[in-house]
């Protein structure tokens, strides 16, 4: 399995993923810059994604859908704040109703990724920050911790 620890860390209200891959830094890079790699592993297996908007510019968007096993559909979005090819991004995320608009019932999170040399790879580390531990505990329930398992364990088959 690509993903080597998951971190829950309730003093810092983070949630960080760690995984390590055989392929260089801008091969993983372009997983999250290329829409449609992205539409492969962002989002549970059972869950593809489509990309909708897919701005990687401090200011821009990544707005998003997944569609799940009956049909149904989960939307979602990102504003990017930063974003240093091909070793960072940094992206608030959030949930979005029907129509794509921020859903303001459900709590926003900001991620930040870390690309890194790692022996002969590419060390990724996703580290999800919260407001509130309520927030942290919230989207835990809602299978967060298992989802990003599930969705960066699809990424080595598309280094390979």
């Amino acid at each position: 399995m690509t993903v080597t620890s998951v971190d829950k860390d309730f003093d810092s209200l983070t949630l960080t993923v760690v995984a390590d891959f055989a392929a260089p830094v801008e091969a993983v890079w372009q997983l999250w810059a290329d829409p449609r790699r992205l539409e492969r592993w962002w989002g549970p297996p059972t869950y593809p994604a489509t990309v909708e908007t897919h701005e990687l510019t401090p200011g821009g968007e990544v707005t998003y859908f997944m569609t799940g096993p009956e049909g149904d559909k989960h939307r979602g979005w990102w504003r990017v704040t930063s974003v240093a090819p091909p070793t960072s991004l940094e992206f608030t995320d959030g949930f979005a109703d029907e129509e794509g608009k921020p859903d303001a019932d459900l709590p926003t999170t900001s991620v930040r990724v870390r690309l890194t040399s790692h022996g002969d790879g590419t060390r990724m580390e996703i580290r999800s920050s919260f407001e509130t531990r309520e927030q942290l505990d919230q989207l835990v329930e809602m299978g967060m911790e298992e989802g990003l398992r599930a969705a960066v364990g699809q990424m080595d088959a598309l280094l390979s």
